[in-house]
């Protein structure tokens, strides 16, 4: 425990190296013991506050990987290199050293002051990386173990955002979790993320808009555990179905997009979506809104492979007009017939058993095809 001064716990004072690779955002290299480290650090978690905004940016804890250094920490001698990555608040202090050999040209050697809070207070520090490590020192047996660290100032929770996507972008993170972090995130990112990011906050309006189909059904990494019994579509299958028809030509999304510019009209793929997906509510009401083990449309094979006979139905129809929907229930009943979301078997699948229905590549591209070459047809026969 920190030792007290005048009521309040004193301050952790450190020998640390500051490099300046931004001189807004300094970084900070030092150590700190396990005690210390959930003394100045917060771990934030994924929620969303009562308005529905986005606060912090952790996964869930990982038991059995926290238990597993655990017991390394607590097997005697160890090595113990890893360092956790902290986002510092710009309230701590850096004191340079004097003398001729405490700054390189790269690194200024000082002191880093950082103040514990009393009480409830906020801490001054947010981790970034090492979640799980940090858990396991907190629980191992050595209280003194010296932790390497490295910080960067940054009270801006968006930064933050952006270097914990960076530095897990290789590590394997739920997609979920990603998925819904990018939209929240307004600085340049890798070209595997920056696809995601648009499909994400259109996944993410659909899921708060009340005049959406989707209304409060699409679990995302933010979702509490009460929710998460309410709702029944995973982010990634709505996520995969708008990145599909916006990235190809034969999308009905894509010419939505300015590939010159990079502009996309949110508003209008936004109201083509309710249209579309509303029909399918309409034309299937008893698969609709239910759990994938009883309905497989709301299933990822399901959704996909209707979006992708959205991609047909779609050009034809102006979203704008009052009487879209009308005409998008008209096109849909031509596929309804052959159907098979919550009982049956498909008989253009070689009877497959509804349930059995699997989202991998190939069932999504097989239920894909019956459904477009089942619509074509019955729409030929008209």
């Amino acid at each position: 425990m920190a030792s007290q001064r005048n009521g309040r716990p004193e301050p952790i004072v450190r020998r640390a190296l500051r490099i300046d690779q931004n001189s807004q955002h300094p970084l900070y290299m030092f150590t700190l013991t396990s005690d210390e480290l959930l003394q100045v650090a917060d771990i934030s978690r994924i929620t969303r506050d009562e308005s529905g905004n986005l606060i912090g940016y952790q996964r869930p804890d990982v038991r059995q990987h926290v238990q597993n250094i655990i017991e390394y920490l607590d097997s005697g001698e160890i090595i113990f290199p890893n360092s956790i990555i902290l986002a510092l608040s710009s309230s701590v202090k850096f004191k340079q050293s004097r003398g001729p050999g405490t700054d390189d040209g790269f690194a200024k050697a000082g002191t880093l002051e950082i103040t514990i809070p009393s009480g409830d207070g906020p801490k001054p520090a947010w981790i970034v990386d090492g979640q799980q490590r940090a858990l396991a020192l907190t629980k191992c047996k050595r209280r003194d173990l010296p932790i390497p660290i490295n910080a960067f100032v940054a009270d801006e929770v968006e930064l933050q955002r952006d270097q914990f996507l960076r530095v897990n972008s290789a590590k394997p993170l739920p997609r979920g979790l990603i998925t819904e972090l990018l939209p929240e995130v307004s600085s340049n990112l890798p070209a595997n993320l920056s696809a995601k990011k648009m499909p994400s906050a259109i996944c993410d309006w659909l899921n708060r808009e009340k005049s959406s189909p989707f209304y409060s059904l699409v679990q995302r990494a933010s979702t509490s555990k009460e929710d998460r019994s309410k709702t029944v579509i995973t982010d990634n299958s709505i996520v995969k179905m708008v990145e599909e028809s916006l990235s190809q030509p034969s999308g009905c999304l894509f010419p939505y997009r300015n590939i010159a510019t990079g502009e996309t009209d949110f508003d209008g793929i936004t109201r083509l979506l309710v249209v579309y997906w509303s029909a399918v509510r309409e034309v299937f009401p008893d698969a609709w809104g239910k759990p994938p083990t009883k309905s497989r449309l709301m299933h990822g094979a399901g959704i996909r492979a209707m979006g992708r006979l959205m991609d047909r139905i779609m050009p034809v129809v102006d979203p704008r007009k009052s009487t879209a929907q009308v005409e998008v229930v008209r096109e849909l009943k031509f596929v309804a017939p052959i159907c098979r979301w919550t009982a049956g078997r498909w008989d253009d699948m070689d009877g497959m058993k509804w349930n059995d229905l699997n989202n991998v590549p190939r069932h999504i591209n097989i239920l894909s095809n019956v459904l477009i070459r089942g619509y074509l047809q019955a729409k030929g026969t008209r």
